[in-house]
């Protein structure tokens, strides 16, 4: 895994080459948790990524709209000389959307994963009270991973040793801050702008609203397929990778004519 810069942002290569294949972490993540998924994403083509802004390295902090986080990613785009597939878990399958739906002619395809695209009238209150019960510090890595299980490789790449122990990198104040803008707007005209093929997967035990993934490829003006991972918690390339990997496989190689 190596890094480098597009624009004024610092990019992260998983491997492989040709084609352009975005990933895109979620909320309190950053790029490096899509390294289990990139060792067979780079058989299609040149995987990469980058830590949003308020995630990861990213120097821009604070608190930002959704369309800071599109424009960031359709600069990226821009700069990498032909059309890219994007790949997206929760926020960065929103994020993926809006950069299909504002700059089309840069994105080939979208698979999103577990996205919420109507979270009206939730609050980061739920955030908040979830947060109140992880013992941090974590005092190890270990403890990290103990604490979150089937997410545990996840949320190791997402700490950082500080003050005493292991911390989130992201601050929860900005976190708190961007999820907020989810409870106030729906972002249904981003998928109705989408003219590319869409792969929408759901985790059986989504944490999304009911019904809603399922309208993303019938609403998307490029088509495409929903699919229900079995079994899977939101993480869903953590807690089901082999049905996930089965269907963005399928989809890529469908898309890609490999």
């Amino acid at each position: 895994m190596a890094s480098g810069t597009l624009g004024a942002v610092e990019i992260v290569e998983f491997g492989g080459t040709g084609r352009p294949i975005v990933v895109l972490h979620a909320l309190m993540g950053r790029a490096s948790t899509w390294w289990p998924c990139a060792a067979w994403l780079s058989r299609y083509g040149r995987v990469l990524g980058f830590d949003a802004r308020s995630h990861g390295r990213n120097p821009h902090r604070g608190v930002w709209t959704t369309e800071d986080f599109v424009g960031d990613l359709v600069d990226v785009l821009a700069g990498l000389g032909e059309p890219a597939v994007l790949i997206g878990h929760s926020m960065g399958g929103l994020h993926a959307l809006g950069a299909a739906a504002s700059a089309p002619s840069l994105v080939r395809g979208v698979v999103t994963e577990d996205v919420g695209v109507d979270l009206v009238g939730r609050t980061a209150d739920d955030w908040r009270a979830l947060f109140a019960e992880w013992p941090v510090p974590f005092p190890s890595l270990a403890h990290v991973r103990e604490f979150f299980g089937p997410a545990a490789d996840y949320f190791a790449e997402c700490v950082e040793e500080r003050d005493g122990g292991y911390r989130l990198i992201a601050d929860l104040e900005d976190l708190f801050g961007i999820a907020e803008e989810w409870g106030r707007r729906d972002f249904w005209a981003y998928v109705d702008a989408v003219s590319c093929p869409v792969l929408a997967v759901e985790a059986e035990h989504s944490v999304m609203p009911a019904g809603q993934q399922e309208q993303i490829p019938l609403r998307a003006p490029g088509g495409g397929r929903h699919v229900v991972a079995p079994g899977s918690g939101h993480l869903v390339h953590g807690s089901a990778p082999e049905f996930y990997r089965g269907a963005v496989e399928a989809f890529l190689s469908e898309l890609l004519g490999r």
